[in-house]
């Protein structure tokens, strides 16, 4: 990975392509109840971090414009066609979410689901979030974060980071996502935990909240 470049994997890449397409209803079906009660009522224009295969369309209304920051190529054809599909205006951009390139205080909300688990610096990542937010905009995030120490899922998760990781393109299941995004200097940051029942144990362990500029 160079500064402002994400590079393919030629296998995992694809793979990850390939995989979330399908799983995507599964994920979705999962995480609903939590998104729809941090995505209500999203601005006209959202950046979104890490947009995938475009999983959170559905909560754009029509005619909306998603700035997607997703730097993995093969995601790009099948987020392009969701966003026709939602009749979402789609501007997307190859870029690292911790350099979006978008001006000083220029955008009223953020939103990012599975996303800080990858990037390679989310303490980063959450400053030019703060950077682009304008005053009074909001961070809106869905999350899987570490277990609590001394559990089975926080000792299986440890177990599995080196496979995990390089499965999921760096995806860690050990970061403390709730600790960080509050240090990060936001005014104020809304925050619930809650617990996913799936066969992907590690990924079971969940926050959803609001961070506010």
């Amino acid at each position: 990975m160079t500064d402002d470049v994400f590079e393919v994997h030629r296998a995992r890449g694809p793979f990850n392509a390939a995989f979330f397409s399908p799983l995507g209803p599964f994920i979705e079906w999962n995480l609903r109840r939590h998104k729809r009660r941090v995505y209500s009522e999203l601005p006209h224009t959202v950046v979104e971090l890490g947009s995938g295969v475009g999983a959170n369309l559905r909560y754009l209304r029509p005619g909306s414009t998603l700035v997607a920051v997703e730097p993995n190529v093969p995601m790009h054809r099948r987020l392009r066609a969701a966003a026709a599909r939602h009749g979402v205006r789609l501007d997307l951009r190859e870029r690292l979410a911790e350099r979006t390139d978008l001006p000083d205080d220029s955008v009223d909300s953020v939103i990012s689901s599975l996303v800080l688990c990858t990037v390679a610096d989310p303490a980063e990542v959450l400053a030019e979030i703060r950077r682009i937010l304008r005053p009074g905009g909001t961070f809106r995030f869905v999350e899987h974060v570490a277990a609590r120490p001394g559990t089975p899922t926080r000792a299986l998760q440890r177990a599995l980071r080196r496979p995990w990781a390089w499965t999921f393109e760096g995806c860690s299941c050990e970061r403390d996502l709730a600790g960080l995004l509050r240090a990060a200097g936001f005014a104020r940051v809304d925050i619930e935990p809650f617990r996913l029942h799936t066969p992907f144990i590690p990924f079971n362990t969940q926050i959803a909240g609001v961070a506010h500029a």
